[in-house]
């Protein structure tokens, strides 16, 4: 019996029986069961249309048209193992190396952003001869054990003493918006983890961080910021990594690469790539400097990945940059994004739970807060949110940062100017009842000596 044709209740059944429970399903109270998809929309077993605001992995749409027919093209021709020579690879290389600064030249595929980030962790220890790496609180760069080990986000949970550089967050870090350099103040605490690296007795080999923090909320890092940072790390004899797993690829609009933002003369040594490439297929990239890859070749020990970089890999890949590039979905990105991010600027201004709203071309945060003045984050609000934009409106939305306080949005590139204004509407709507409510029953529990000295209502409620 084909698995579509299992009724809701059977697959989520089998699925308690058979896999991991730690593999955590979206909505795990009551899941969506997705047949089918196209561009920004995803559909369930009953033909129920849903607003997709969070598959950034399906980057220029769901089942787009030409990536499907590039990749049964292929598949129909050929898929081999990598140690044959095919022209994919080379071709996808050169096409990716027009989108980076001249030194990164020298390209790894494989299959996925957490093996892309261990090999990124593998050169850069075999480049600096040396072990320790300075990441960032609160970030996340993959499920390997070795990415687990580098990732405070995870490991907080496990055993073992961990340190980390703080998140350089301009809204609740230790250096806020109005301090007068912020990215020079964040970056001068990287500098002294590495000399507290050094006063141990030992030496870093590299500095890794995603080039806008997802997971620690969707974080804009400050200018300046990464460029200082690296000059402090090279000085040390480390390497800068910067994980573009889910900013890459021109998500955020104005840019193809998220390091980019941080202006023209920054440039990572090694910089890692995965989920949008593929627009759901595996396919993931190390890109790197000669000097890095000459190293990595010498200490005799081949690389070898059985599927990385494959002729339909590249192939979905190639066809993947040409969509980008005919659709104009950095341009659509930018538009978009910037449309987005003023409804949730102005919504801001009539919702006191809203924070900050952050973020840039189709990479976007709210940060809900219970309390402007200390920033209090509203997590079960944000938890909230989530599950009634699902049930009320079919909008798939999802929270991050610390506190799961903050409601992202990292759509599909073709979401369109009325997807935007429709969960906007959306969330204005959910909020305003929800303000109205809890008015009401704080009016409830009130004397009457009590009531005559309130304010009135605020005019934008009925």
């Amino acid at each position: 019996m084909a698995l579509d044709r299992l009724k809701k209740e059977e697959t989520l059944a089998m699925r308690m029986r058979l896999i991991g429970q730690s593999c955590k399903l979206f909505y795990s109270d009551d899941p969506v069961k997705i047949l089918r998809a196209r561009g920004q929309y995803l559909f369930d077993e009953n033909g129920e249309r849903y607003l997709d605001c969070i598959s950034n992995v399906h980057h220029v749409g769901h089942c787009h048209p030409s990536i499907t027919k590039a990749a049964a093209a292929q598949m129909d021709l050929l898929n081999t193992n990598t140690r044959f020579l095919h022209d994919n690879i080379v071709l996808y290389a050169d096409r990716l190396a027009a989108t980076l600064p001249e030194k990164l030249c020298v390209f790894y595929f494989v299959n996925s952003g957490s093996e892309a980030n261990d090999l990124a962790l593998r050169l850069a220890q075999q480049y600096t001869q040396q072990e320790d790496v300075i990441v960032l609180d609160h970030a996340y760069h993959g499920h390997l054990m070795s990415l687990i080990d580098i990732s405070p986000y995870k490991f907080r949970k496990l055993a073992g003493q961990k340190e980390w550089a703080p998140l350089p967050d301009t809204y609740r870090g230790i250096y806020r918006e109005n301090h007068p350099n912020p990215g020079q103040a964040y970056a001068d605490t990287v500098k002294d983890l590495i000399e507290e690296v050094h006063r141990k007795g030992r030496k870093i080999s590299a500095f890794f961080a995603e080039s806008l923090p997802s997971v620690g909320g969707q974080i804009i890092l400050p200018r300046g910021y990464s460029a200082k940072v690296a000059e402090y790390v090279r000085s040390a004899g480390g390497v800068f990594v910067a994980d573009e797993v889910q900013t890459g690829f021109g998500r955020l609009g104005s840019h193809f690469w998220g390091f980019q933002q941080q202006g023209e003369n920054f440039c990572p040594d090694i910089v890692t790539m995965g989920k949008p490439m593929g627009n759901g297929h595996p396919l993931a990239c190390v890109a790197t400097t000669v000097e890095i890859a000459e190293a990595f070749t010498a200490n005799r020990v081949e690389y070898f990945n059985t599927f990385g970089g494959n002729p339909v890999s590249c192939a979905i890949g190639l066809a993947v940059l040409d969509v980008i590039e005919t659709e104009d979905l950095r341009g659509n990105a930018t538009r978009v994004g910037a449309h987005l991010k003023d409804l949730l600027t102005k919504l801001q201004t009539q919702h006191q739970i809203i924070g900050e709203v952050r973020g840039a071309g189709l990479f976007l945060g709210i940060e809900l807060v219970t309390d402007r003045e200390k920033r209090t984050p509203a997590t079960k609000t944000a938890a909230l949110l989530v599950k009634r934009l699902k049930e009320e409106d079919r909008i798939c939305v999802s929270t991050d940062g610390p506190w799961e306080s903050v409601l992202k949005f990292k759509p599909p590139m073709c979401f369109s100017m009325e997807d935007a204004e429709l969960v906007v509407q959306c969330i204005d709507r959910i909020l305003t009842v929800s303000h109205l409510v809890g008015w009401v029953l704080t009016l409830s529990k009130l004397s009457c000596r009590q009531w005559s000295t309130l304010p009135q209502l605020p005019k934008r409620h009925p």
